[in-house]
């Protein structure tokens, strides 16, 4: 399993906890795909840098997480025919070794 890190931009077209579940959706997803969650950061409604959908504002959410490439495939199948999730952005974050 290789580390991951992906924001979920959810609409704001939701209230504070239907936005919360729709990231815990993306959560369970995970799991159920056998990935393991590291850590986790919900940020809230923030106003986005551009407006995507005539909207300016968003809930933003952070996974950082390991998972097969199959899982991932899956988790953003799922999310990307999701109404709620209007954006979301996997990478693969640098891993540094401190050498003396």
């Amino acid at each position: 399993m290789r580390r991951y890190e992906m924001m979920v931009l959810i609409t704001d077209r939701l209230d504070e906890e239907a936005a919360a579940a729709a990231f815990d959706k993306a959560k369970r997803i995970l799991a159920d795909q056998g990935g393991n969650l590291l850590e986790e950061a919900w940020w809230g409604k923030r106003k986005l840098a551009y407006e995507i959908d005539k909207r300016d504002h968003g809930f933003y959410g952070v996974l950082d997480f390991e998972a097969t490439s199959e899982a991932v495939t899956e988790l953003e199948r799922q999310l990307k025919i999701s109404d709620d999730v209007t954006r979301f952005k996997t990478v693969r974050p640098e891993i540094r070794v401190r050498t003396a």
